[in-house]
């Protein structure tokens, strides 16, 4: 009973020293242009907190969250340049590329504000039940699994490439310039952009605790270790994977609803195979069985990205992909597992217990 108060303690204390970074000291100490990098850098750590439960507790090695990440980028982008072109008037790069006079029927229920924030959270949550319901009924998993959702990445990108007249190619849908009435030109609502993307990754983090820590997570951890038993105890190990699959890539395509009006872009080049890679190698580095690790090790990797591929185009794939196998050979719980291991190595030992000498004969 101690250990579980102790842990809520530490666990508050550091919800409430994650929110006075974010909500205070961040603001103050970054520049308006610093601050819309680490507003995009705690998108991508929403996904980590998706990929934490679902391969962290699970096992389940989700290499296609970015088909979930552009699917929710994608529904808040269509209605952001609906707004943008006004009542009656068709988005820019429909009126660049498309023949159309009207928007295409599958476009306007974006219209709706409503419709469009549902969807960015449902439509990744309803493609990843059906897609779950195929694979886990199969009994699909580990290295087929993987390949499996990585190739359905790679399969949403090249159609959206091919549907230039209404996705807008391989240029994606571009040059937002509003966000539900706000200019993002103005500094001040940039900042209320990146306000929203840290409450938002907050409460993420909250939720996906509440599942690791109830009933629902002890059990994907007994299925991720020994799926059979828990066929045998009455579970079906299919609906159990399919929960955290399905919330992971809820999670995902919030964060991609949320990364649109940070960048004011989403485009098939953010949401192919290797952004999926680049999600799974955050959450991987920072320890995908920890939520802090995970997101900790998702804004790391993303700041790298952004900062040693400026001064390395080249090499900074090689170095990504080398990160990810350092990780997972030499330190598969990633740099979380560190404070675990220092943490043991101080303690002090316990006195060995030596068994008492009985003499002969007693002992006859």
């Amino acid at each position: 009973m101690n250990l579980l108060k102790g842990r809520s303690a530490r666990a508050a204390a550091g919800f409430a020293a994650a929110a006075v970074v974010l909500f205070a000291v961040a603001p103050l100490m970054l520049s308006d242009f610093r601050l819309g990098l680490l507003a995009k850098y705690l998108c991508t750590a929403m996904v980590a907190v998706g990929i934490c439960l679902a391969w962290g507790r699970g096992g389940l090695l989700t290499l296609g969250q970015g088909v979930f990440f552009g699917l929710g980028g994608y529904a808040m982008a269509m209605h952001l340049k609906i707004a943008d072109a006004g009542p009656g008037n068709l988005p820019d790069f429909m009126q660049l590329y498309g023949t159309a006079t009207e928007l295409p029927w599958w476009w306007q229920p974006f219209a709706n504000p409503l419709f469009a924030i549902a969807a960015t959270v449902l439509l990744p949550m309803t493609v990843a039940a059906l897609l779950g319901l195929f694979i886990f009924r199969r009994r699909v998993k580990g290295a087929y699994f993987a390949i499996l959702s990585q190739a359905l990445a790679a399969a949403f990108a090249i159609w959206l490439i091919g549907q230039q007249a209404t996705t807008g190619g391989t240029n994606g849908l571009t040059d937002i310039q509003g966000f539900f009435g706000y200019s993002l030109d103005d500094p001040v609502n940039q900042r209320m952009v990146y306000f929203v993307i840290a409450a938002v990754l907050l409460l993420l983090i909250a939720l996906a605790r509440q599942l690791i820590q109830s009933r629902y997570g002890e059990l994907l951890v007994a299925v991720r270790d020994s799926e059979e038993r828990v066929r045998f105890l009455g579970y079906d190990p299919a609906n159990v994977k399919l929960v955290a699959y399905v919330v992971a890539a809820g999670m995902a395509g919030l964060a991609g609803a949320l990364f649109v009006p940070a960048v004011g872009i989403i485009s098939p080049a953010l949401i192919g195979i290797v952004p999926s890679i680049e999600f799974v190698i955050g959450a991987a580095v920072g320890g995908r069985a920890s939520l802090a690790g995970a997101v900790l090790g998702a804004v790391a990797v993303a700041w790298a990205k952004t900062t040693l591929s400026e001064e390395f185009p080249a090499a900074w794939t090689y170095f990504q992909g080398l990160l990810f196998i350092v990780a997972l050979a030499f330190l598969p719980g990633g740099l979380a597992s560190l404070a675990v291991y220092v943490r043991r190595r101080g303690a002090p030992k316990a006195p060995e217990q030596k068994a008492p000498v009985v003499p002969v004969g007693e002992a006859a």
